[in-house]
């Protein structure tokens, strides 16, 4: 009878494969540092070392990768980003023009950038109403709704 610690090897091969095609899924380097972990227990085992030191080696070398190596490629991936702020954040700030009376309540705004959006005065001013045509900025976005400042106040 064949003893399957002889057929390792292929357990591993395998592994290495299932973890490099999740990682090609994923993009996030953790399953390239389990493969490369694996490849380190395939190592083991090609250099006959028992079963239970394979799975040990792999593990060690992979939580060293995955502390070590995967946070600077992670860094490395992300430095040439855009900075550009986008959805939400790039609303914040931006002049817009009343469309229709804005007050507590509500209102319309066309936003500098083409978008129409519900709106109503931050309790930060003063004013009780902006009317058609005044220049206001919007201040917070809270769900569908512009939460908008007189432009004379600048925001923060």
């Amino acid at each position: 009878m064949a003893d399957l610690t002889d057929y390792l090897w292929i357990v591993w091969l395998v592994f290495i494969l299932v973890c490099v095609i999740i990682e090609l899924l994923s993009l996030e380097f953790t399953f390239l540092m389990i493969a490369v972990g694996s490849l380190a227990g395939l190592g083991a085992n090609l250099l006959g070392a028992v079963w239970w030191l394979q799975i040990v080696t792999a593990a060690v070398v992979s939580v060293l990768l995955i502390l070590l190596i995967r946070p600077v490629l992670l860094r490395l991936m992300r430095k040439g980003a855009d900075a550009t702020p986008s959805n939400v954040a790039a609303l914040l700030g931006m002049s817009a023009r009343v469309l229709s009376t804005v007050g507590n309540s509500g209102g319309l705004v066309k936003l500098a950038n083409g978008e129409t959006w519900t709106a109503r005065l931050s309790p930060d001013t003063d004013s009780q109403t902006a009317e058609p045509g005044e220049s206001v900025r919007v201040a917070a976005i809270e769900g569908s709704t512009a939460v908008v400042l007189p432009s004379e106040r600048n925001i923060t």
